[in-house]
């Protein structure tokens, strides 16, 4: 008596690459359709550009918020009281000042975000926090 037929080891041992097969002839078909041609229909002389100067950036303004809670506008000492009025008075020398809001990292966010308001007080359209890059 036969314990195991001839014909079922057969099958066990063939492998069916019938749909490897399909996926190469799809992803052929796929490469063929979306690689673009090279387009020398003619022969052009494409124009140059004309080298432009970069514009200068723009002057930003710094206010620096310590962890002790003094505020400096570019490296001078003010008050948070006179903040505004003095943003004011740069916005009406430049109408697009831009500010860059700097807080220590010790510094409480309450002293950051009054600033922030008083930045919003006096109009001002460009406000940014300054960040650090981690290591």
């Amino acid at each position: 008596m036969k314990k195991c037929s001839h014909s079922a080891h057969e099958s066990l041992t063939e492998m069916n690459i019938t749909p490897l097969l399909d996926l190469a002839f799809v992803l052929l078909v796929i490469f063929i359709i979306t690689t673009i041609p090279p387009v020398k229909d003619t022969d052009l002389k494409l124009p140059t550009a004309s080298k432009h100067e970069k514009d200068a950036p723009p002057k930003a303004y710094y206010i620096s918020v310590q962890a002790n809670g003094n505020l400096y506008l570019n490296q001078e000492a003010i008050k948070i009281e006179d903040l505004v009025q003095r943003l004011i008075d740069l916005r009406m020398d430049n109408q697009d000042l831009h500010v860059i809001v700097r807080g220590d990292a010790k510094t409480h966010y309450k002293l950051v975000r009054e600033v922030v308001d008083h930045c919003q007080q006096a109009n001002l359209a460009k406000i940014e926090l300054a960040t650090d890059i981690a290591k």
